[in-house]
């Protein structure tokens, strides 16, 4: 379904459940700080909700979205993270700068999360103008920052069940 029918902060399909002792990390872009702060706020809060304390969580800005998944991996390479979750915003221009740097920051951050094993949540808004922006950072279409947390708390519980299972059972 189109974001445009939906409040995407609300889950549909499971029950979050708590997490414990869960460390995550929190890489924010200070470009469009208005959308990406509020994002990030409503992400800290939605993480405190299910369970994280605020020693649990390492938060740190970035310049732009272009530096989300160096600032991620030098949470990931410096802390025992469990999850590392992205926020940024990259509205369309008139040119095609926006194409390149989005490419690159979901592409830099897929790899990231490939190469260290970890989840590495890509809560990045790109949206066509600023109104589209602020109605996925609190407005009518909710907030990424709280589906960002949402992706991050599944993640970590499918990394604990993951490890939880027996070989036996999945053919080793």
């Amino acid at each position: 379904m189109s974001s445009a029918n939906k409040n995407l902060s609300i889950p549909e399909l499971d029950q979050l459940t708590k997490l414990e002792n869960a460390k995550i990390g929190i890489v924010t872009a200070e470009w469009n700080h208005d959308i990406t702060f509020a994002m990030r706020d409503s992400c800290i809060a939605e993480l405190k909700k299910y369970g994280c304390d605020d020693e649990d969580l390492f938060s740190i800005s970035v310049p732009g979205a272009f530096e989300l998944p160096s600032g991620a991996k030098l949470l990931l390479s410096n802390h025992k993270i469990d999850a590392v979750i992205c926020i940024g915003c990259v509205i369309k221009g008139e040119t095609k700068h926006d194409e390149y740097i989005s490419n690159a920051v979901a592409s830099g951050i897929m790899t990231l999360s490939v190469v260290s094993g970890k989840p590495v949540i890509f809560g990045v808004l790109t949206p066509n103008d600023m109104q589209q922006a602020i109605d996925r950072a609190g407005g009518k279409h909710g907030n990424k920052g709280v589906e960002a947390a949402h992706s991050a708390i599944k993640m970590i519980h499918l990394a604990t069940k993951v490890k939880k299972l027996d070989k036996k059972k999945i053919g080793f």
